[in-house]
């Protein structure tokens, strides 16, 4: 789950994880050429067509993340934190673009044969790009986990199918260097489609930030439990959130007593956001107040009884 972090950090370490996968995957695109021009193996021209894949998303994400980290101006009032959104969904089209053109490769392999030479070199290659994957999903796994950027999380996506097809294809050359020469084609083949699926994955998860998907349940029943940390708060309603970039909006109406003054009820108001504030960083807090009396009770409840029921606790109310 993201952890609440300032802005700078945020930002540290997102441009730095965006430079970690283009420096790596410009190193593997490098040796995979060099193996691929001495082998012409099938699956290590996977490996290198995926590489090249890597390195295109990599650099979109690298502008993407420049992009939305750019303050809310005039024409974009809500911040530009969609762009990695949008970046991912371009990530997704062009891996699977990718998959397919590995899969009709990989076909004609199987079907005319392949033979590898230098099977040895071949092999210190791709266990090298085995490793050097792992260590950048590693620190890639760590950039999403403290700052929850869809960017980095789209492009740890496919590095992570990138460790299934660095050991599938150092499997398949090696079976390929004992006689078995389908299993170049074949290796090929299993690993397009698994792109194909991180292409999917993507795809799935762009499109629900740029659909305003509603923030995990989890940080809906903090809302709500904080917004009833405060003295005289009654409940609340209407609670709409979403998420772009590392910016979280929070919007609900505050129920508070009838006869309290404008001046009181907004110093309430006040005291929870200050308090979600502190638990949801560089959030987008908007707070409507309304008297009591014009609530209806099942409005008033429903979302609260639901949220209550899903973690076994007893409403406040």
């Amino acid at each position: 789950m993201q952890q609440n972090i300032s802005k700078e950090k945020y930002e540290r370490l997102v441009k730095l994880a965006g430079k970690a996968a283009i420096t790596a995957a410009t190193i593997l695109i490098i040796l995979k050429l060099i193996a691929w021009f001495m082998t012409r193996s099938s699956s290590i021209l996977a490996a290198l067509t995926d590489s090249i894949m890597d390195v295109t998303t990599s650099i979109i994400n690298l502008f993407a993340i420049k992009i939305a980290l750019q303050p809310a101006d005039d024409d974009h009032r809500f911040g530009h934190g969609k762009a990695e959104s949008l970046a991912s969904l371009a990530q997704a089209a062009f891996i699977a673009g990718s998959s397919i053109f590995l899969l009709f490769s990989s076909i004609s392999a199987i079907i005319h044969g392949n033979q590898i030479a230098s099977t040895s070199f071949a092999i210190g290659v791709m266990f090298f790009s085995l490793l050097l994957t792992i260590l950048l999903v590693l620190f890639q796994s760590y950039v999403v986990k403290t700052t929850g950027s869809m960017a980095i999380k789209a492009d740890s996506l496919h590095y992570r199918a990138d460790i299934i097809l660095n050991a599938a294809v150092l499997l398949a050359i090696f079976l390929a260097g004992m006689g078995w020469h389908w299993a170049d084609g074949f290796f090929a083949i299993l690993v397009s489609f698994y792109i194909l699926y991180s292409a999917w994955e993507i795809t799935f998860l762009s499109i629900n930030s740029l659909m305003d998907k509603q923030l995990p349940k989890s940080d809906e029943e903090k809302i709500i439990k904080i917004a009833y940390q405060i003295n005289g708060v009654h409940g609340i309603h209407d609670l709409r959130t979403r998420e772009s970039g590392n910016t979280k909006f929070i919007q609900f109406h505050l129920e508070l007593d009838d006869d309290l003054s404008l001046l009181d009820a907004h110093e309430k108001a006040d005291k929870v956001e200050a308090k979600l504030a502190l638990e949801f960083l560089n959030a987008d807090i908007i707070i409507h107040i309304d008297p009591l009396s014009i609530v209806p009770v099942e409005k008033r409840n429903k979302k609260l009884h639901f949220l209550c029921k899903a973690t076994n606790e007893t409403s406040p109310l």
